[in-house]
């Protein structure tokens, strides 16, 4: 095990999201001093997807297996490019990366998830030792590989009494009963960019596309009533639920901003119901939707915490930030990864090492 040094480690936190806005980098710098844990992020930008790389990522999961490989390994050397540029200028260089990856396939009941973007083609091209795949290990322990950002929000948000992040889907982390606790809600941004995307817009800037809609009650049922909001935590969200399950109660309604209003109630709905039980707190709010400011207002209205915006270099890249944070603590041989909120039969520091200076 690795003894926790005093001082600092510099760690290159990279996040790419369901929603398929962008790749994050996120420059950070962590200290831990008096058996506590803090952090500043010195640089951060969003690489924006380009056509073709948007349009390999959303159809990565079609690909047949070879192809697949193929893919992963590229992606991981392009990921690894998006580092160089990143850091040009950079003095001194980070002492690691931790790169989350791209989610191709999630289905932990099943015992498998797949990240692309594989860590040694990245470390090869930055000649930076790389943590990568970070799930693997809680599914191999039963767990569902996700969320895993709570285990940051514990050790350096715990001023808060609950994170909310609004991402391609929305999960909620807070203390309860002496134990982190944590799960995915409701789809946010992969809905609404997909609805927003049939209107000509990448994505619904403020919610002024969804604000003119009426909301479709019947609709409104449909997705309130899906089976999975009925499922107690531990539980996590994944594309193939949101294709499957999701989308098809969409399908019978042709006015897209409707359509849209009825999804921002939706979200405020889910969320209001899955926090209002808990006691009343304040919350941070990060992730792509918290700069959608309807669907915040939304939120607003129906929760009866305090919902707090951060810094907008926290709210864009807090996740990118943790995730760095979480590479850190494999380094280290220190938990990283919470059994009570992915249902996993022990606690465990997952993601694997590759340092290529040791090849």
């Amino acid at each position: 095990m690795v003894r926790i040094k005093k001082g600092e480690y510099r760690i290159l936190g990279i996040m790419s999201g369901t929603s398929l806005d962008g790749l994050d980098l996120a420059l950070c710098v962590f200290h831990y001093r008096q058996r506590k844990w803090s952090f500043r992020i010195e640089k951060a930008h969003t690489v924006p997807y380009a056509g073709d790389m948007k349009k390999a990522l959303r159809e990565a999961h079609s690909l047949q297996a070879g192809k697949l490989i193929q893919f992963d390994h590229e992606y991981g050397q392009w990921i690894g490019k998006q580092c160089n540029d990143f850091l040009r200028n950079v003095t001194p260089l980070p002492d690691l990366i931790a790169s989350h990856g791209h989610t191709v396939f999630h289905q932990p009941e099943k015992g498998y998830t797949f990240q692309a973007g594989n860590g040694h083609n990245i470390s090869v091209e930055t000649g930076i030792p790389v943590v990568y795949d970070f799930r693997k290990t809680d599914i191999a322990l039963g767990g569902s590989g996700a969320p895993l950002v709570p285990a940051g929000d514990e050790l350096l948000f715990s001023e808060y009494d609950y994170c909310l992040n609004l991402g391609g889907f929305s999960n909620v982390s807070y203390k309860a009963d002496r134990q982190r606790i944590a799960f995915d809600i409701c789809p946010v941004n992969i809905a609404l960019n997909y609805e927003a995307e049939k209107l000509g817009y990448a994505f619904d800037r403020d919610g002024k596309l969804g604000k003119k809609g009426v909301i479709i009650e019947e609709l409104l049922h449909r997705l309130n009533s899906l089976p999975f909001y009925k499922i107690p935590p531990p539980r996590s969200l994944m594309r193939e639920w949101f294709e499957k399950e999701f989308l098809p109660c969409l399908a019978d309604y042709s006015n897209n901003v409707d359509i849209l209003r009825t999804l921002y109630e939706h979200i405020a709905d889910r969320t209001a119901l899955a926090l209002n039980s808990c006691r009343k707190g304040k919350m941070l709010v990060t992730g792509g939707g918290a700069r959608n400011t309807f669907l915040v207002s939304l939120i607003n209205n129906q929760c009866k915490h305090e919902l707090v915006l951060s810094d907008p270099v926290i709210i864009d890249f807090k996740e990118a930030m943790i995730f760095g944070f979480l590479g850190l603590l494999r380094y280290l041989d220190k938990i990283n990864c919470y059994r009570s909120v992915t249902g996993a039969m022990r606690d465990s520091s997952t993601g694997i090492l590759v340092n290529i200076n040791n090849l």
